[in-house]
């Protein structure tokens, strides 16, 4: 792959469930080393974009590209699938996914959850697993916490064990589906503060957030979502300091009262 070409790259997505159509001709492209917010109301259709870039939702239009391989499809329309399981593994282990709820194995260590992974989806050997696993929690700042279960952490920490095993199958980018919107603020400002370091290090990420000041921050591309299409986007300084649209002046008034 060239750096010119895009690590993940969504053209004309268009995604429905049964006769509602959430998705409606969506186009996004993120590049090394690019971190990419989707901003937008609840049921705009963000973290939807996000699931079928992953390939955890089927979309029925428009291609998926990942650093310039597209997503092989075999029928159409609600009835379109990925007709290749062994690609869709290969994208899903280097487009790691950080969810809302963090999905932490509760009968697993810290350590083990993070570990997992790596051994038996990719057969990665254990002792170079636990070196990285160890390595990715001492970043994420409980590195100290390798033995203890999911239960055991506040909601702040056991996302940032979650941001470590995604980092521990050291994926080609990083998609977040509102990392931050299950912490009370206190909680939220730690994970706030990982995901900063990360794109302070040149990580390549896709965030669907309601935190404006974090998309603000870390952000070098905003894309706001209403209604399943792409409003307005653009770099974060336009976008959050001179927004053209109306939704998106009446979206960001309502996200900043006063």
């Amino acid at each position: 792959m060239s750096d010119a070409t895009p690590v993940l790259e969504i053209r004309n997505l268009h995604k429905a469930y049964g006769a509602l159509e959430v998705i409606k001709g969506v186009s996004i492209t993120a590049r090394k080393g690019d971190v990419v917010s989707l901003i937008g109301s609840s049921g705009s259709g963000k973290s939807t974009v996000l699931r079928c870039a992953n390939l955890l939702e089927d979309s029925q239009q428009g291609e998926i590209l990942f650093k310039g391989e597209p997503v092989t499809w075999r029928g159409e329309g609600l009835g379109r699938h990925p007709a290749d399981a062994a690609q869709v593994l290969r994208i899903r282990t280097n487009l790691s996914m950080v969810f809302q709820q963090f999905n932490l194995w509760a009968h697993m260590t810290i350590l083990q959850n993070v570990m997992e992974a790596p051994i038996t989806v990719l057969g990665r050997d254990r002792a170079q697993v636990e070196a990285t696993a160890r390595k990715h929690l001492d970043k994420v700042g409980i590195g100290d916490k390798c033995d203890v279960f999911p239960a055991q952490l506040s909601g702040g920490q056991q996302q940032r064990a979650a941001i470590a095993r995604a980092l521990c199958m050291e994926p080609e980018a990083l998609l977040f589906d509102e990392p931050t919107s299950a912490l009370d603020p206190e909680l939220e400002q730690e994970v706030i503060r990982v995901i900063r370091d990360l794109a302070n290090e040149g990580r390549t990420m896709m965030i669907v957030t309601h935190d404006m000041k974090m998309a603000a921050d870390v952000s070098d591309h905003v894309v706001f979502l209403h209604q399943g299409l792409i409003e307005e986007q653009g770099p974060p300084e336009t976008l959050f300091g001179a927004p053209k649209s109306e939704r998106l002046q009446q979206f960001l008034s309502s996200t900043n009262p006063g």
